[in-house]
């Protein structure tokens, strides 16, 4: 907790406290100048029936003050949530953008190359940048052979084939990417029917 979090706490109680012993005094005023009222005019028993309507006054503001810590504790959660949401998510829109750049990778290491030394260098670039990538939270989708989900999978056609079962992923045309647990790019994929 921050020294400006501890201080708003602090201030929000201090409020609240005062607030609370102000309308504390202003019911037991009214109780009593009610209370000689009631000496003058009254029985036993409705005093002790006016005692009881001054007591309550005293749990409304006490459940009123339990009201306004709670809210208060719920604004800061969903401040600290939604604090948290824009550092997980802000590298969002440059992880998006450089996933053709990967695709682009992909294409050209799988076309064969006359000098080996070359390919090796490409992959380990490739190799490189995808580490940096699943270091800021970027994590492929696994298609082949699953299950077709389409929270993850972007189906794009039906094909006949007996190498898998009937609703798997049969070939995946374009991978798709997961940014910490959340869906940037669903995989377009071939579904076996």
């Amino acid at each position: 907790m921050t020294t400006n979090e501890q201080k708003e706490r602090e201030m929000a109680e201090e409020i609240a406290e005062e607030k609370k012993e102000q309308q504390t005094k202003e019911a037991e005023a009214s109780c009593d100048d009610e209370a000689k009222k009631e000496e003058n005019q009254s029985q036993e028993g409705e005093e002790a029936e006016k005692q009881e309507e001054c007591k309550e006054p005293e749990e409304d503001e006490s459940s009123r003050y339990m009201r306004l810590m709670a809210d208060f504790q719920n604004y800061k959660k969903r401040v600290e949530k939604e604090k948290s949401d824009i550092y997980s998510y802000a590298n969002e829109k440059l992880a998006i953008e450089l996933l053709a750049v990967l695709d682009n990778f992909e294409r050209a290491l799988e076309h064969n190359a006359d000098d080996a030394s070359f390919k090796e260098g490409m992959e380990m670039i490739f190799k490189q940048l995808f580490d940096v990538l699943e270091k800021a939270g970027l994590k492929e989708i696994p298609a082949l052979g699953e299950e077709f989900d389409p929270n993850f999978h972007n189906a794009v056609m039906n094909e006949e084939t007996d190498e898998y079962e009937s609703g798997k992923v049969s070939g995946v045309m374009q991978k798709g990417y997961t940014l910490n647990g959340k869906v940037i790019r669903p995989s377009m994929v071939k579904v076996a029917s």
